[in-house]
């Protein structure tokens, strides 16, 4: 639940309605044993410079490194709390200057080679998105002087950009009538078209030459709007493309800083600055100030690897959902305010950023995401969409098609593919119903499905041997299933906490799932609630029941219970039978998970199908 809190999936993922929070009590309790094993690590660990990724010391650099990350994150959500929750202090002070807004004006920016990407061998700590290599050349263009200041802005908000949906993308205009967006987030109306500005801890009067600070969503319609207004072509810029203004400026990194060369590294004050502050080559807060978003989506550059020690730090982010913030804010510190640092955010996202426009002809090239390398994923991907091993069918699609067997010449409305990993059975089951709902846990493997939705195609590799792997690419026009996408959706959820609207099934398909729950009756009494009567509940399950899933008391089956043998078939009827009857004999569904090209699963799942009586 915390973790969702940084990158949630959907606008609604953090209504409270949907968790059941533990208590503050308890929360601190479980940092105070963190901190504990944090320490003894840190007492025990050899120590020896410099510290290289592959040291055990890296790990505690990467604690570090974090907390700065969530020093700036904690600062954002502070900022959104009601303000009789907060009180500001004298050792934060926010800058005291501000004034009219400047008039912005366009410099030119030459054509030019950027080089991005640093070496293992780099002297600072990087994330693992940041090693590798990437050469572009930058086109001529020409970019603001200033960021875009709230004065700027304020023009935008009063030309009905707010009520305008022609000049926000299709993503930005669904997130704007969701939150009924009217002006920014951290405006504060004072009626008749005057604001307030909320800084961390208290509001003061809008700074017109103070940059704005929006989501990434907000600065993409700022520029379609200015575009529209101008006839210019105006958006922000790639990531290379700030990095030849950074190139041009000639600001060193921050080892090498005499003096901190913006409003960053908490150096000046504790909120943005006018934008006339810290000019460098014709250009106003090149770094520092607040973030500028960018036109680019995070990926990995030629070279990228996963740190095994944080293995999903990056990759859940190559989804082209999240986009780069480049610059650092008055609150980046540490990596955060080096040159190679790359954080996105998804797109609706706030943080103190803000953004500088650019004028251009040259369209933005969105690299695809890289090959799915994450072991389980991919393994994953092989096993929903890959080759059949040892003439065992392919586990996904032949759950759908037995589906199929069960529901006859009855109509499904609604399905429901419930631990739908990475997405076949839930392609599947659109053959023959008319909308169906896949749902999963991991946001990674969800990721997948909604890849394979909206582009027909992933890209995985898959391990052979050591550290020899093979690539593969599967579209979804080779299994025949291009003509469902409309009629499938993918959610992250988790199947103890439903969202509400997720009801009103005919079919419910749990494949694998319930001896991976922590409590696997209560799910069965909660799914129930979301199936027709008359609807189907098809279970498969291996029943391989592990404590470190399930506690032994919640077990369905698979122990002795007063001396008598209890199975998890008995546990389903004693769960079940109330309001369920057995369609037919349970069957064996055989499934192989490849591991390697000579390590392979080989398991038997029992399915049972139940029909809802009342």
């Amino acid at each position: 639940m915390f973790a969702i809190g940084v990158d949630e999936m959907s606008w609604d993922d953090l209504d409270q309605r949907n968790y059941d929070w533990p208590a503050v009590a308890d929360v601190w309790a479980y940092r105070k044993q963190v901190r504990q094993v944090v320490e003894q690590a840190i007492d025990r660990l050899p120590l020896s410079v410099p510290i290289t990724w592959d040291e055990p010391f890296w790990v505690i650099m990467m604690g570090i490194e974090h907390e700065r990350i969530h020093l700036e994150t904690s600062s954002v959500l502070i900022r959104q709390l009601p303000l009789e929750l907060v009180r500001s202090r004298e050792s934060w002070p926010i800058c005291n200057r501000w004034g009219r807004s400047p008039q912005n004006q366009l410099v030119d920016l030459s054509a030019g080679k950027v080089v991005l990407g640093k070496q293992k061998d780099h002297p600072l700590y990087g994330w693992d998105n940041e090693y590798g290599r990437q050469e572009t050349e930058v086109p001529a263009f020409r970019a603001g002087k200033y960021l875009v200041t709230n004065g700027e802005f304020h023009e935008f908000v009063l030309a009905g950009g707010y009520a305008t949906a022609s000049w926000w993308t299709e993503e930005g205009w669904a997130w704007r009538c969701y939150v009924k967006a009217q002006f920014p987030r951290f405006w504060v109306s004072a009626g008749n078209s005057r604001f307030r500005l909320r800084c961390m801890a208290e509001e003061i009067p809008l700074p017109d030459d103070w940059p704005v600070e929006v989501n990434f969503l907000e600065a993409k319609a700022f520029c379609n709007w200015k575009s529209e207004v101008t006839g210019s072509p105006f958006r922000l810029p790639t990531e290379a493309e700030w990095y030849r203004m950074l190139d041009v400026s000639g600001i060193p990194d921050m080892t090498d800083w005499e003096e901190e060369p913006g409003n960053i590294n908490l150096a000046v004050c504790c909120s943005p600055c006018p934008v006339t502050d810290f000019i460098t080559a014709g250009f106003g807060a090149v770094v520092g100030n607040v973030w500028q978003w960018t036109e680019t989506p995070i990926s990995g550059f030629r070279g990228f690897k996963v740190h095994p020690l944080y293995d999903d730090f990056s990759t859940p982010t190559f989804d082209t959902q999240h986009n780069l913030i480049k610059g650092g804010s008055w609150i980046s510190t540490g990596n955060e305010a080096t040159r190679d640092s790359r954080y996105a955010f998804r797109r609706h996202f706030f943080q103190h950023a803000g953004f500088r426009y650019i004028e251009s002809e040259h369209p933005v090239e969105i690299t695809s995401a890289v090959y799915e390398s994450s072991e389980l994923v991919s393994q994953y991907c092989e096993f929903h969409y890959g080759r059949q091993y040892y003439s065992v069918p392919n586990f996904p699609k032949q759950i759908a098609e037995l589906c199929r067997e069960l529901i006859g010449d009855r109509q499904v409305h609604r399905a429901l593919d419930l631990g739908c990993a990475t997405g076949r059975t839930t392609f599947e089951l659109a053959r023959f119903c008319e909308h169906v709902t896949g749902i999963d846990f991991s946001a990674r493997f969800i990721r997948i499905g909604h890849e394979m939705q909206q582009k027909g195609c992933i890209r995985y590799s898959i391990p052979e041997e050591g550290e020899l792997v093979s690539y593969h690419e599967i579209q979804l026009e080779e299994i025949g299933l291009t003509d469902v996408t409309e009629k499938v959706e993918f959610w992250q959820g988790d199947a103890h906490n439903l969202k509400p609207q997720f009801k009103g099934y005919d079919l419910v398909v749990a494949s694998n799932l319930i001896d991976r729950l922590s409590d696997p009756a209560l799910f069965l009494a909660q799914i129930t609630e979301r199936i027709n009567v008359g609807g189907l509940l098809v279970l498969l399950s291996p029943y391989t029941w592990l404590e470190q899933f399930t506690p032994r008391e919640k077990w369905l089956g698979g122990r002795k219970v007063d001396g008598e043998t209890v199975t998890t078939l008995d546990g389903l009827h004693e769960s079940l039978d109330p309001r369920f009857v057995l369609l037919g004999d349970p069957r064996d569904v055989p499934f192989v998970i490849r591991e390697t090209a000579r390590k392979f699963q080989h398991t038997v799942s029992q399915m049972t199908a139940w029909q809802r009586t009342v």
